[in-house]
């Protein structure tokens, strides 16, 4: 699965796919993708990427009290 990293706008590659799911994990292990180099695993915050279309991602991905706001 790949994302994008807003700040940078570069791909990243999902290796513990777990992790995005997971909305108590705040980051994610990836890979950053740059033209052809692939880089090493590092760890990226849930809140800086985003769908590669740009769309955010599921808030039940990111906030493990995501029901609290949404009956409120």
């Amino acid at each position: 699965m790949f994302l994008k990293h807003v700040p940078t706008g570069d791909l990243v590659e999902v290796i513990d796919l777990p992790d995005v799911i997971n909305p108590y994990s705040a980051t994610i292990r990836a890979r950053a993708h740059m033209d052809e180099v692939i880089q090493r695993p590092e760890n990226f915050l849930k809140t800086e990427l985003v769908f590669p279309s740009g769309e955010a991602l599921p808030l039940c991905w990111v906030d493990g009290h995501y029901r609290e706001h949404v009956a409120a």
